[in-house]
């Protein structure tokens, strides 16, 4: 592990790249610039996203592997690289451009400069302010049926809608895996729910009209009026945003989604700082992360030897 001691701007560690986020997205980023005999420092606080999931899926080569195992394997694959180093710390500022290089300044003090800068710090997520849902985070409250629903096929499955304009949305993406009830937080109107409900039931689906007002047991469901109703899950549409802002510090676009606006090369539209991963696709998917981070590696490398336009 590094941990310098405040260096000035001409003792500061140099390295080809410096990837903040090490998770994913960062270490296969990383990974392509180790290959490319670059110099590699990843910058990680040690919190990933989908920490709380026993499983991950949809990764081919780890489907139903602990995060936590495949995020070992490939930190312990990556330091097998002698140009590669770890900082176990955060990224809190960063300055600089393609023609002075990149300083990124740590919380715990530390301070290293990079001639190229990849953004995989990935987002955080702030779901409703239900009791129980943070609880059951990644268990059984849950937002992507694509690395969760196979295990889920068939049985009742909720869904906390996030707008009526949303919802039927939300319903039709759930509703291969099994059959689907809508609640809602309170925010409905008595006609909204009588025009949802509707639409709902034309397409096999329900919608239960009292508020959803805590989550207790595996998923069990308290509504406003008193009942409740067991559900296998309950998918939540989360509120997504970076997890840094060293993104809006360098200038970066962002898109009106909230992630980082990047080009088909990953850079971002500050020349030389690259973004992948969640930070640069609300995807929330493995897999995309592994690809995105090898993309933004292989052309971090290829802006330093002046072949990316």
């Amino acid at each position: 592990m590094i941990n310098q001691n405040s260096p000035t701007s001409q003792d500061l560690p140099h390295f080809d790249a410096v990837v903040v986020g090490g998770s994913y997205a960062g270490m296969s980023a990383a990974l392509q610039l180790a290959r490319a005999c670059r110099t590699v420092l990843v910058i990680d606080q040690g919190q990933p996203r989908n920490e709380r999931a026993e499983k991950a899926h949809g990764c081919l080569g780890w489907d139903g592997v602990a995060p936590a195992h495949i995020l070992e394997m490939g930190r312990q694959q990556l330091l097998a690289y002698d140009r590669v180093q770890w900082a176990t710390d955060q990224a809190i500022t960063a300055t600089g451009s393609l023609e002075t290089g990149f300083a990124i300044h740590c919380a715990s003090g530390s301070c290293y400069q990079a001639r190229r800068l990849i953004l995989a710090h990935g987002v955080v997520d702030q779901l409703p302010d239900i009791p129980g849902l943070a609880e059951r985070w990644g268990e059984t409250v849950l937002h992507c049926p694509y690395c969760h629903g196979y295990e889920i096929c068939g049985t009742n499955i909720g869904v906390l809608i996030a707008s009526k304009a949303e919802a039927m949305d939300q319903v039709k993406a759930l509703s291969q895996w099994g059959a689907i009830t809508a609640f809602h937080a309170g925010a409905l109107t008595t006609t909204d729910v009588e025009e949802l409900s509707r639409d709902l039931k034309a397409i096999g689906a329900a919608l239960e009209a009292s508020a959803l007002v805590g989550v207790t047991e595996k998923a069990t469901l308290r509504l406003a009026d008193g009942s409740v109703r067991k559900m296998e899950a309950l998918f939540v549409q989360p509120d997504s945003s970076l997890a840094s802002d060293l993104s809006t510090r360098l200038g970066c676009a962002i898109e009106d989604a909230g992630c980082i606006t990047t080009d088909s090369a990953k850079q971002t539209t500050i020349p030389g700082v690259f973004a992948c991963g969640d930070a640069a696709r609300f995807a929330g998917n493995v897999a995309l992360a592994v690809g995105e981070g090898a993309l933004a590696g292989v052309a971090a490398h290829r802006s330093l030897l002046g072949l990316l336009t």
